[in-house]
């Protein structure tokens, strides 16, 4: 016997209650004989059980295979069920087999397959869509930016632009939430032509700008250089808000010019936070790492203190400018303050020590923290490897529980500079068994770490995985496979690989140039220096010491003098220490001690260590005795504070007989530290080419 209840009722209770009401509901329009048989109710059922948990995911399905009649509204809304409990492929066998299908349905199962990161079967179902709705457009779009992919979201927007009429105003190229989120990726992928492209159409449509459109924009044309229409888009505001403001202040402090943005700045009576790190941010973008720390000054004597943003911002400049005592400044405020128990603050003044070469300053910096996370114990990595600590940096890597990529290649790259090759390749052979991604940087390393072992087998085996992962046209790697090739005297694979490469920058001209230069290819260095001068190549630093190496180990002293005295004139490279010891170690192979010697004093700098052991190796291969005690003279009136020049001294005049002045050396070595001797008696004997 059917019961008498009041569906109307029922219905209005299903639309605010929960699964479990719902379902004693549903017992009781199931008794009353109302469901399935009646659609009202039915549908208000399957809507409940699409609002509610997805535990009920069967119930609505068996309510829907039940319904002798169904429209749209009980299509949509099993549809939202399967969505929501998981079962997307359930959701579009529904959707397939709708007779009929309304605008909502097509925008419930677009972005609920978008919602799954299947963006390719997405884009085929809003194509597919007879009349595009700017809802499933600007999920699919958006997806796509959030993913990297703003190149195939600018692609689909141009389809389907073509497929619907663009004055019409149901267009998705019409809509504000559509168009802010094209131009929010114009800003990011700095698509400049395509942004401004969108801003005429809203010109030409007559679209209303909103705040949130204005402000993208605004940042859109800041991102991508245009100042002066980011200036006017402000200017036709109605109400100029603060992140609009924020935007183009930092455009114009990013692009220098400081004088405009301080102009907009000063217009605000009382400049927030966000303003202040707007301009500070933007000189730091500049390098103008002067103008950034007088504005930190004047923001410390305002009623506004700086937060983490502008710690990490004024730190990032004086690090990348190598502004050592205002960065000290910065990190005694950071102290007074408590800024500095932050963690993005902490991270920024480990970062600025590394980048000033104050390693222990750094590891100072790390001890003091209370919490550090997965990126300062990178970057800490990267300070004990550059610091020699080795040790220390893999005690690092073993205490992150959630290693990122960077830590592994942080480690790699750490262990193969060390000298440590094999644990380096061992640690790249993990990350490939666990399945981490490789990139370039652990590629290059790995391939560094084989140079070092000189193993060409496992340095073309890791070649042939990059060439697998699509790596193998990356400069950076090959570069490093260059380098292996040549260090393994493989010279004809590394030009090969050189020959391969398409616009080769100036690293590889320098690894090429370096490879004929350990060689002893001297002639074909220089030809290749021409070369690369023709190219319109910019010689570096790197370029000569390669040029000078290749000159000294091929005997082409005219050369290479030629050359050293070139770099500066016609290259507006100034000679290093190391140009200098180049050319010192040149003259004396080729024996012309006294040049070198000459040329030693003449420096514009005083001499290390490497030039005198040159001369002095020199004066102990061909017997120079008259020369070898000029130089015992002159390091003893200098005082020379390197152990091994007088190891060598000694040794060499022990050689040439005069043991009584071999003595007299000797005797002074006992003045150095004990520790600090045999260091350097021992890097002294590994690297000293006589």
């Amino acid at each position: 016997m059917a019961v008498t209840i009041d569906v109307r009722n029922c219905i209005q209770l299903l639309r605010s209650c929960s699964a479990v009401a719902g379902q004693q509901l549903h017992q009781l329009l199931l008794k009353s004989g109302h469901v399935p048989s009646s659609l009202p109710p039915s549908n208000s059922l399957l809507l409940m059980y699409a609002r509610c948990s997805p535990l009920h995911q069967h119930d609505a399905h068996r309510l829907f295979d039940e319904m002798p009649v169904k429209n749209c509204f009980s299509y949509n809304s099993v549809i939202t069920t399967h969505l929501n409990s998981g079962d997307h492929h359930a959701a579009l066998n529904i959707f397939r087999s709708m007779p009929e299908r309304n605008t909502f349905s097509w925008n419930t199962i677009i972005t609920g397959i978008v919602s799954t990161g299947n963006l390719d079967m997405a884009r085929s179902l809003l194509i597919e869509m007879p009349v595009k709705d700017a809802v499933a457009c600007n999920a699919v779009l958006h997806r796509y930016v959030r993913r990297g992919r703003a190149d195939e979201a600018f692609a689909l927007l141009r389809t389907v632009g073509l497929q619907c009429n663009g004055a019409e105003a149901s267009s998705p190229w019409n809509d504000p939430f559509v168009l802010a989120t094209v131009v929010g990726a114009c800003a990011d992928q700095m698509k400049y032509d395509f942004g401004r492209q969108a801003h005429a159409r809203m010109v030409v449509s007559k679209i209303e700008q909103d705040l949130v459109l204005s402000c993208a924009l605004v940042n859109m044309y800041c991102k991508c250089g245009d100042l002066d229409s980011a200036h006017y888009v402000l200017n036709g505001l109605t109400q100029v808000d603060e992140f609009s403001l924020s935007a183009l202040i930092y455009g114009y402090a990013s692009c220098g010019h400081l004088h405009e943005a301080i102009q907009l700045f000063d217009k605000k009576e009382k400049p927030s936070i966000a303003l202040w790190n707007s301009l500070i941010s933007g000189c730091a973008f500049a390098c103008c790492g002067n103008d950034a720390f007088a504005l930190f000054a004047r923001m410390m004597r305002s009623d506004v203190s700086p937060d983490s943003s502008t710690y990490a911002s004024i730190l990032n400049v004086c690090g990348f400018s190598v502004m050592v005592n205002p960065g000290q400044q910065i990190h005694g405020c950071g102290l007074k303050s408590g800024a500095v128990n932050d963690i993005i603050v902490a991270s920024a003044l480990i970062d600025f020590y590394s980048k000033c070469g104050l390693w222990e300053d750094a590891c100072i910096a790390f001890r003091e923290l209370r919490f550090h996370d997965t990126i300062v114990l990178n970057s800490m990595i990267t300070v004990y490897s550059n610091c020699g600590q080795i040790e220390e940096a893999r005690r690092i890597f073993d205490m992150i529980t959630d290693k990122s990529v960077i830590s592994w290649n942080s480690m790699v790259v750490g262990l193969s500079q060390n000298g440590h090759a094999n644990d380096a390749l061992g640690l790249f052979c993990e990350m490939h068994r666990l399945g981490l991604r490789l990139n370039k940087v652990a590629i290059a390393s790995a391939l560094s770490a084989s140079s070092s072992i000189c193993s060409i087998s496992f340095g073309e085996q890791i070649f042939s995985l990059a060439t697998v992962l699509g790596l193998q046209s990356d400069h950076v790697v090959a570069s490093s496979l260059i380098d292996l090739y040549c260090k393994c005297g493989s010279l004809a694979n590394g030009c090969r690989i050189f020959e391969e490469i398409n616009k080769p920058d100036e690293v590889l001209w320098n690894s090429m140039l370096i490879g004929y230069a350990s060689n002893g290819y001297g002639h074909e260095a220089l030809e290749l220096l021409e070369l690369m001068k023709t190219k319109g190549i910019k010689s570096s630093e790197r370029t000569f010491i390669a040029v000078l190496s290749a000159c000294c180990h091929s005997g082409l002293v005219k050369e290479g003098l030629t050359w050293f005295h070139r770099m500066q004139a016609d290259f507006s490279v100034s000679p290093s220490a190391e140009h200098y010891a180049c050319v010192t170690d040149l003259l004396v192979r080729a024996g012309r001690l006294e040049e070198a010697v000459e040329f030693i004093e003449n420096m514009p700098f005083k001499a290390d260590a490497v030039s005198w052991t040159t001369v002095i190796g020199g004066c102990k291969a061909q017997g120079n005795e008259a020369m070898m005690r000029k130089v015992a003279k002159k390091l003893m009136e200098m005082e020379s504070s390197h152990p091994s020049l007088y190891v060598q001294l000694s040794s060499g005049l022990a050689a040439l007989g005069d043991w009584t002045k071999s003595a007299e050396i000797r005797s002074m070595i006992s003045a150095f530290d004990g520790a600090a001797f045999i260091e350097h008696c021992f890097a002294f004997s590994l690297g000293h080419p006589w």
